[in-house]
């Protein structure tokens, strides 16, 4: 047994100079639930990206080189072997959360579950530009994100709803929405009544992370794999999905839909709606930049520059006609030159992502204008010290 970490460095160079060993890109330990055949879900509580190489290597020698990504099971005996060749960590715990973690699970090498079965694992991630292959494999790659070790889009994550399995997720753990009848009777006779939060492939991300600096006042308003920045408050009608999310302090009381990334100091008004991947903006990823407002009831459909305003109540599509006024309310065509009445109109792509805008509609008229913003949004710093 390797007795000093002297040793312990020793036998991790042996095993990456073997002309079979591949590092990779990411990896981390997985508690999987499942039944039958299904992947009900993985919990992998401590993901390691691109760190901790080390680590990586005795694994990836204790369960075999591996050359593609995927989830490999470790039986009770190789949980043991593998945190023994830890001994030179295992009296300095705290301060190494992998093997922290590895006595977690040695401890509790056959764990309880009275539906379906439980196992684990370690999934190895070598390439992250690749589809989807497996359940395990999207509930990797979206828990990088809600843990945030990737930004929204740092990962592949196409062919993620075909691998994920449709689950009834209940007070007891995941089950198949088919069997939740019979067990509802099951359980209420042992004294413990089921409740189903709802059915869906994606679970609710504070089930599995909570990450730091956040405030969600509902559980069901952040899905697994939202990327919610230091600072970040979701109020109870606020929602943000998966590969979506908010660099920093953010104020989410809108949806903010897949795909859509929201940067610092920016407020989503309630009811405000941003189009994401996978509601009408295909691939045009859409980002909203720093220090804008979307005011209440108010969407878009095209990115927003820094220190940009959408009124409340107005949608800006991307095909929208959009008159340009400069700051004296002057028309005025792209390049700020004056220009006749009617030569100023513009379609709202013309500006995505453009800097301190104004979006605003007559309501008389109904015509929508765009204009320099006199001002940018400051919110309120006591709201975000989470």
């Amino acid at each position: 047994m390797i007795s000093t970490k002297e040793a312990f460095t020793q036998y991790v160079t042996e095993i990456q100079a073997d002309s079979q060993y591949q590092k990779p890109v990411a990896f981390g330990l997985g508690v999987r639930r499942s039944k039958g055949d299904a992947t009900l879900d993985v919990l992998y509580p401590l993901i390691n990206f691109d760190v901790n190489f080390g680590t990586a290597a005795v694994l990836l020698k204790a369960t075999g080189f591996q050359q593609a990504s995927g989830f490999v099971s470790l039986s009770a005996q190789t949980l043991n072997e593998v945190f023994n060749q830890f001994a030179p960590f295992h009296d300095s715990l705290d301060a190494h959360a992998n093997v922290q973690l590895f006595k977690t699970l040695v401890d509790n090498p056959e764990p309880q579950n009275d539906y379906g079965q439980t196992d684990i694992g370690v999934f190895y991630l070598f390439d992250g530009a690749q589809a989807v292959a497996s359940a395990e494999e999207a509930y990797f790659k979206l828990q990088c994100l809600s843990q945030r070790k990737v930004q929204p889009h740092g990962l592949c994550l196409d062919g993620a709803f075909g691998q994920l399995t449709n689950v009834a997720w209940t007070n007891v753990g995941p089950m198949l929405p088919t069997d939740v009848e019979t067990q509802r009777v099951s359980y209420l006779l042992a004294g413990k009544p089921l409740t189903v939060t709802h059915v869906d492939k994606f679970p609710y991300m504070l089930n599995y992370h909570i990450p730091t600096g956040v405030r969600v006042a509902d559980v069901g308003r952040a899905r697994l794999g939202a990327y919610l920045g230091e600072g970040t408050t979701v109020m109870p009608a606020g929602y943000v999905n998966f590969n979506a999310g908010t660099e920093g302090n953010a104020m989410v009381e809108g949806r903010v839909s897949a795909g859509v990334f929201v940067k610092k100091d920016s407020d989503i008004g309630g009811g405000a709606s941003i189009m994401g991947t996978l509601s009408g903006g295909n691939n045009n990823v859409i980002s909203i930049g720093e220090k804008c407002l979307l005011g209440a009831n108010s969407g878009t459909g095209i990115s927003l520059g820094f220190g940009s305003t959408i009124a409340a109540g107005l949608y800006i599509y991307a095909g929208m006609k959009v008159s340009l006024l400069d700051a004296q309310d002057k028309p005025v065509d792209l390049g700020g030159n004056s220009v006749a009445a009617g030569d100023n109109i513009v379609k709202a792509m013309a500006l995505s992502g453009r800097e301190k805008l104004l979006f605003i509609q007559d309501s008389q008229t109904g015509q929508v204008f765009c204009k320099p913003n006199p001002k940018t949004i400051e919110l309120n710093s006591a709201l975000h010290s989470n």
